[in-house]
């Protein structure tokens, strides 16, 4: 009975041992496969330009292991696409964006100063030009006398005219002529009758002539039968 007896304990203790290595759960194998799954979407984040989503993707790896040194390679790979796409869109004129990527990319690469020097010294001038723009627009802005009927500012002004009043009216189409001139405007003459047009066309034109000869003046003639007359002045676009 005594060697049954053993037999059996011994086959008992064999079944629970490989019963417990079979239930054992696999951890040490779930770890590599959730960091392999987070390299491959961090690795398509960048070879699909979404620059920011890998920045948060590599921050995360970081996170978890700091002393992995082979995350380096990614924190290279993703400096240089910003510092790709600050030269792509500051090529584009976006000085803003531009310096936003470039600034990614520096925090990413501190310690290669270098790297961004070419793009920010482009960035440097690309503002300089922005401000010296500006600046000359300014200039112009205030080298014209003050406007005497028209918003410069708005795409076109309307102006009333006084017809049943010719001292009101000739002061009125000598702002008018002034203005046409000093902004550069293009003028809608819209009269409820045909006859009207004509004659007024002739004032603003000899007043128009007098201050600037050649000035290109741009008259259209509008016959809207159910307003009083009126002229519209758009300044021309840059």
């Amino acid at each position: 009975m005594k060697p049954f007896a053993s037999r059996y304990l011994l086959l008992v203790a064999f079944s629970l041992l490989l019963g417990a290595c079979q239930s054992t759960p696999p951890a040490a194998t779930e770890a590599p496969d959730a960091r392999a799954t987070a390299i491959a979407q961090l690795e398509q984040s960048l070879a699909s330009s979404e620059l920011a989503t890998a920045e948060d993707q590599l921050a995360a790896l970081q996170a978890e292991s700091p002393n992995d040194q082979s995350l380096e390679q990614y924190q290279r790979q993703l400096a240089e696409a910003y510092l790709l796409r600050s030269q792509i869109v500051l090529q584009k004129g976006d000085v803003n964006a531009a310096a936003t990527a470039l600034s990614r990319a520096r925090v990413l690469m501190p310690k290669a100063p270098a790297l961004t020097g070419g793009v920010n010294n482009a960035i440097v001038h690309a503002r300089k030009a922005e401000l010296d723009k500006a600046e000359a627009a300014l200039k112009a802005a205030e080298a014209k006398p003050q406007a005497k009927v028209i918003d410069p500012t708005a795409e076109s002004t309307t102006v009333a005219l006084n017809l049943t009043d010719m001292s009101k009216l000739r002061r009125q189409l000598d702002a008018i002529a002034a203005d046409v001139v000093n902004y550069q405007c293009d003028v809608s003459i819209q009269v409820p009758r045909t006859q009207d047009y004509p004659w007024l066309a002739t004032l603003l034109t000899k007043r128009v002539k007098k201050l600037d000869s050649g000035f290109d003046l741009k008259l259209e003639k509008q016959i809207l039968r159910n307003i009083p007359a009126q002229m519209v002045l758009s300044p021309r676009k840059p």
